[in-house]
């Protein structure tokens, strides 16, 4: 199922956050109007989003506040591919030029930073409490996440724990308060709160393990990134990981020798054939599959919706997308 059929529920709702997006990003500043045009030319999935309004729905209100929580999370998570982007070298994203190509580090860098600024801006304007405390949380989680992966980089010895405590934090974390959002501002009781959160971190934990698989077997066509660019950029993920562990320690040392001397395509071949053959490949699916499988069991307290089924379908795609 395609991904604008499985959002057909908020529809509207999305019409009126691309609306409202392009209004809270606009400036006096003809810099920052620039790069938010820049930006904005090419849209994402929306996952984030998405999440608020159909966790919203599922619990059967629909607060006007949440276009305002679903702008505050996507700003932030914006500001977080900018910094990545700088940390990365990343020369494009979506297609197009990144900011820091196109302007430089610099530039890139401040915007992130005016982007939280002004999500935390928006999140103050529901003057909700609730909603304030977990999305401060959520921000701190990214941060946290984004430096244990940088202090990880190149670290062949990493475990599939820490591995999952990465993307748990700088991925999932996002994914996680969305939901939670929906259900603070549609004041569901009943500790469906809790529930929608965890929903919210198994998918992210599915979505970034489905991720890290596309930078391994997926097509550039799909993708819009040439595959093996993660593991030219240090980050160790868990195909490889279940891999070095599997392998003989002959094997692995061959393996790291030729990811260390800073692999071509050649050696990206070789890399990738390793871990095929070790099973990492299929080790890492069925944990994608795993952490959606518990995601939908955070939905089973829930009464039967177009809501409630579009999440439960946004799992499937999450862990069976090709780009």
């Amino acid at each position: 199922m395609k991904l604008d059929q499985i959002l057909a529920p908020i529809k509207q709702d999305l019409s009126e956050f691309d609306r409202k997006v392009k209004d809270y990003v606009n400036s006096d500043s003809p810099l920052i109007y620039q790069i938010a045009s820049h930006i904005l030319k090419k849209k994402g999935k929306r996952l984030r989003p998405s999440l608020v309004y159909l966790s919203a729905g599922a619990c059967g209100e629909k607060d006007k506040r949440l276009t305002q929580a679903a702008l505050a999370i996507e700003l932030i998570h914006t500001a977080t591919l900018l910094h990545d982007d700088v940390v990365d070298s990343s020369p494009t994203r979506r297609g197009q030029p990144t900011v820091n190509a196109r302007w430089n580090n610099l530039v890139s860098v401040l915007m992130g930073d005016y982007l939280i600024a002004k999500a935390f801006k928006i999140m103050m304007e529901t003057k909700s409490q609730p909603l304030l405390t977990a999305m401060s949380a959520a921000t701190e989680r990214v941060s946290v996440g984004e430096l244990l992966q940088v202090q990880e980089s190149f670290n062949y010895d990493l475990n599939e724990k820490s591995y999952l405590n990465i993307i748990r934090e700088k991925t999932a974390s996002l994914f996680s308060v969305a939901c939670e959002s929906g259900a603070i501002l549609s004041s569901f009781e009943d500790g469906s709160r809790e529930k929608f959160k965890t929903y919210g971190e198994n998918f992210g934990i599915a979505f970034q393990i489905r991720d890290d698989l596309l930078d391994l077997v997926g097509k550039s066509e799909k993708t819009g990134k040439e595959p093996g660019n993660d593991l030219k950029e240090g980050k160790i993920t868990l195909p490889l990981i279940y891999s070095l562990k599997k392998t003989s320690a002959v094997k692995r040392k061959e393996m790291v020798k030729i990811l260390d001397d800073g692999f071509d395509q050649d050696g990206f071949n070789k890399v990738l054939l390793f871990v095929k053959e070790e099973k990492g490949v299929e080790y890492a699916h069925c944990k994608a599959e795993e952490y959606g499988d518990q995601a939908l069991h955070n939905l089973s307290h829930l009464d039967g919706s177009q809501y409630k089924k579009a999440l439960a379908d946004l799992v499937r795609f999450a862990v069976k997308r090709e780009k």
